[in-house]
């Protein structure tokens, strides 16, 4: 029995499929081992320091966290992995605090919509969802993307926007949450407007 490729793969399992260098290194296993493994067949390498288990099919969600550990799903890719959109995103809104680098996976990913924030709005409503794919990733809550929308009107499209908060208080919205998320964003009057008319 292969007690280092267990390790590996158990890792691998635990972070839908990817491993990546630095973890093996974490586990005392050496970089070269990740070489074996690759011209066994056993993994297959993405990018640099970055593999995935044989015969996995990358969940591009999960990868693009993978390879930023601020990336936070939110705006229209939030909304569809709610199903509060039913447009499957052609572009990857994340949101990261200021200051996050992560040139190299901007130039690797074209279809990437980067949105800064301060750290304190950046913490607030993080949670998990399934992507379609079945992987756990780092998301807005439903609460938080209805904020963002609101707070960012003028730069979304309408269609979406309107979809999204008709959606969102047909729904069982969280009022409270919502309230208190607007008081940080300085748009609480609005969302009070919405529950009155929704």
């Amino acid at each position: 029995m292969d007690q280092i490729w267990n390790r590996i793969e158990e890792v691998a399992k635990a972070n839908n499929g990817f491993i990546q260098t630095a973890q093996v290194e974490e586990l005392g296993i050496s970089r070269p081992m990740l070489k074996k493994y690759s011209d066994a067949g056993k993994l297959e390498r993405i990018r640099k320091g970055l593999y995935i288990l044989a015969g996995e099919i990358a969940d591009e969600y999960a990868l693009l966290q993978v390879r930023s550990k601020f990336a936070v799903f939110s705006y229209g890719t939030a909304l569809y992995l709610w199903g509060l959109s039913d447009r499957v995103p052609h572009v990857y809104d994340i949101t990261l605090p200021r200051g996050a680098n992560i040139n190299s996976l901007k130039k690797d990913v074209s279809n990437l919509r980067c949105h800064y924030v301060q750290q304190d709005i950046y913490d607030l409503g993080i949670t998990e969802v399934q992507s379609p794919q079945g992987a756990m990733v780092k998301v807005y809550d439903r609460e938080r993307c209805i904020c963002d929308l609101i707070r960012d009107k003028g730069q979304v499209d309408m269609q979406l926007y309107a979809q999204a908060i008709k959606d969102y208080f047909k729904s069982k919205p969280n009022n409270r949450k919502l309230l208190k998320y607007g008081r940080k964003f300085g748009i609480e009057e609005k969302i009070r407007t919405y529950m009155e008319v929704l």
